[in-house]
């Protein structure tokens, strides 16, 4: 996919496991990862995106370890935090 000259936010995703990247910028109003995807735009450095749709009592997996389970349903693209994970 092509983005032209509009950069997207950098992120990192360690195993092929995870379902959440976590984003390594600051540009919070871009609404897409550097691969394209479209995610949530104003979250913040540090915090995670869902990469694929999480159902409720699914485990969130970063860097290849359970951190959590969805508490609601989570989109892809959504922003991952206390307001919707355990």
């Amino acid at each position: 996919m092509q983005l032209g000259t509009q950069r997207g936010r950098r992120f990192l995703v360690l195993s092929p496991a995870d379902n959440v990247a976590t984003l390594l910028d600051e540009d919070a109003g871009i609404a897409h990862l550097s691969d394209g995807m479209t995610i949530a735009d104003k979250v913040p450095f540090g915090h995670k995106v869902s990469l694929r749709a999480i159902a409720i009592g699914e485990a969130v997996v970063k860097y290849g370890i359970k951190i959590g389970v969805a508490t609601h349903p989570i989109e892809q693209g959504e922003h991952v935090h206390v307001h919707n994970c355990e």
